[in-house]
């Protein structure tokens, strides 16, 4: 029997299986994004916008109203949306559940009306919208249903394969529209995301058996001991130990030394989880030699809770299988830095002004809280935070006007966002996009100009900053006709690639040469945890010597992926 409509139940279910196909994907989409740095986020950052989303709906329990189900989406993905391309899904799915919220069924017609709402509600939430992008793919997935609904179309079935198959044909011509994709051999990133909660959500329809109970299950944080004798009883015990422990740090460990790390626990065990949370080391694992991790792991500092359970004493229900427990509370899952919640409001008298930003690195952190700033969200290049995460940042700093600081260009439009749900309080977003950028904006704040006055004021003095980045690449590709191959070192500028070679100070000098102009008084360097402090002093006498004219600071930024940070201004 053809379905001619869809109802609350089916809706609910076609979006988690879209989800759940973008999630199966999300690394191959990460690999999409054209410049090979080794934080490419875009099929993370949609899967994650789109999961805060199914959190909501799968909250619901069983519930046939349509305009629940719309909400919840709505809402999870407004305030979980991260990246550029996470921020738009959470602008289709809002604009698609303003159409559909309000009918018991979902028929052609409706459709094609939600469809196009969905198009126009996330153009405008662009500022300058791109073509080749994935608004590009949504408008031509749009007006293909507009076409075939008035043309009379009745088969819901052959409705939606056609216009996944016309969302996949656009897709196919984004590099057409935008020549760095052509050049760096790839389509739209966020575009393939779209696609495949598109194809996910089909397949669903078609009545394919889509698995994503794991999805939900994960979102509601349900108890490990029932997935862990789920998985006792389907397998052959291959470890014998469970284990979780924390490490009090003496430092945080260079990102090449939690790799090393990473890799040592994978060849010891299975189910490894490793996160860095402030100065606490995370570690959960299946293992048969605890002992080796836990001398290893005494390498990074101090050991604070150390927990092993017996799965095999588990699953004969051994009354010691937990023998190792400890008398404090059971570790949770670790969330990432910029998904930790923001502490309640200070408890202090409100205030006219408040800072936030973004940044990662603890000497970074240091340099904005020494400005002034009342709270730095951890994130940036290495992980772009979610609406939420500003609006709790938001909601922690107790002012009438909070000024927030992205400092990258993937997290301006989740920060606007963040302002435009803020309801008790003004929120004034900078479009910063580097930490130089952040930096000067916060100097340059003037206590007697208004918050408008002020923005403007910031914007004309971010202007005259030129920022380069340098990391490493992670594939080969070329860009800007220049031919990058893995492992190449990459001076990143403000517009693209600067230059490229295999010596991290010649690329990193070569770079600043390339920033550094006529007008050109200061010259700031930020070193990472990757380098050493004496090879930034030995690159800082270097560039000193070079620019004899400009005053050259080093800083040390801690920031992990980026050797260096560089600003002249």
């Amino acid at each position: 029997m053809t379905t001619s409509a869809i109802d609350a139940k089916l809706l609910a279910e076609m979006f988690f299986a879209g989800a759940a196909n973008l999630e199966a994907n999300k690394e191959w989409i990460n690999e999409l994004n054209v410049f090979p740095v080794p934080d490419g986020d875009t099929g993370t950052n949609m899967t994650l916008t789109i999961k805060s989303a199914v959190k909501e709906v799968s909250a619901l329990g069983s519930t046939d109203s349509m305009k629940d189900i719309c909400k919840a989406m709505s809402s999870g993905s407004l305030r979980g949306a991260r990246g550029n391309s996470g921020v738009i899904l959470s602008q289709l799915i809002r604009g698609f559940g303003k159409v559909a919220k309000s009918e018991t069924e979902l028929t052609i017609p409706v459709l094609a009306d939600g469809f196009d709402r969905a198009v126009e509600t996330a153009y405008k939430a662009v500022m300058k919208p791109k073509e080749g992008t994935i608004l590009t793919v949504a408008k031509g997935a749009s007006l293909k249903s507009r076409e075939l609904a008035d043309a009379g179309e009745e088969n819901l079935e052959v409705f939606l394969g056609a216009v996944l198959e016309e969302a996949e044909k656009v897709l196919a011509n984004t590099p057409e529209l935008l020549p760095v994709l052509k050049q760096a051999g790839v389509v739209d990133s966020g575009g393939q995301g779209l696609v495949q909660v598109m194809k996910g959500a089909y397949d669903r329809f078609l009545g394919k058996e889509i698995d994503y109970s794991a999805l939900i299950e994960k979102e509601e944080e349900k108890p490990e001991a029932e997935p862990e004798k789920e998985i006792l009883e389907k397998e052959e015990l291959r470890f014998i130990y469970k284990m979780r422990m924390t490490v009090l740090m003496a430092k945080k460990p260079s990102s090449r030394d939690q790799k090393e790390y990473l890799e040592f626990l994978k060849s010891l065990g299975d189910r490894v989880k490793c996160a860095v949370e402030g100065d606490i080391l995370h570690v959960k694992c299946q293992t048969n030699d605890p002992g080796l991790i836990i001398q290893r792991s005494q390498k990074f500092g101090e050991l604070g809770e150390v927990r092993l359970l017996n799965l095999k004493e588990a699953e004969s229900g051994g009354r010691n299988a937990d023998a190792g427990k400890s008398s404090r509370p059971d570790i949770a899952d670790v969330k990432k830095p910029a998904e930790a919640e923001a502490p309640k409001a200070p408890e202090q008298p409100r205030k006219e002004v408040g800072f936030i930003t973004v940044s990662v690195g603890d000497g970074i952190r240091e340099i904005f809280t020494g400005l002034g700033v009342d709270y730095v969200i951890s994130g940036g290049q290495t992980m772009n935070p979610s609406t939420d995460d500003v609006l709790k940042a938001v909601e922690s700093v107790n002012a009438d006007v909070v000024f927030v600081l992205p400092n990258n260009k993937n997290i301006i439009m989740a920060a606007n966002q963040a302002a435009s749900l803020t309801t008790d309080k003004k929120v004034v977003v900078v479009p910063t996009t580097t930490v130089p950028q952040g930096i000067t904006a916060v100097i340059n704040y003037m206590p007697d100009l208004d918050a408008e006055a002020n923005k403007a004021n910031m914007c004309e003095e971010i202007g005259a900053v030129h920022s380069a980045e340098i990391t490493y690449a992670v594939r080969d590709t070329e860009i800007d006709n220049i031919k990058i191959h893995e492992g190449d070192i990459m001076g990143i500028g403000d517009s693209g690639i600067l230059t490229t070679g295999n010596d991290i100070e010649d690329v990193t000098f070569e770079s600043l040469k390339k920033i550094v102009d006529e007008n050109t008084e200061i010259i700031s360097v930020y070193y990472g945890e990757d380098v050493a402090e004496e090879t930034a002093e030995q690159f800082r006498e270097r560039a000193a010597e070079a620019f004899p004219n400009c005053d050259v600071e080093l800083q040390y930024g801690g920031q992990p992926i980026y050797y260096y940070i560089l600003s002249a201004e």
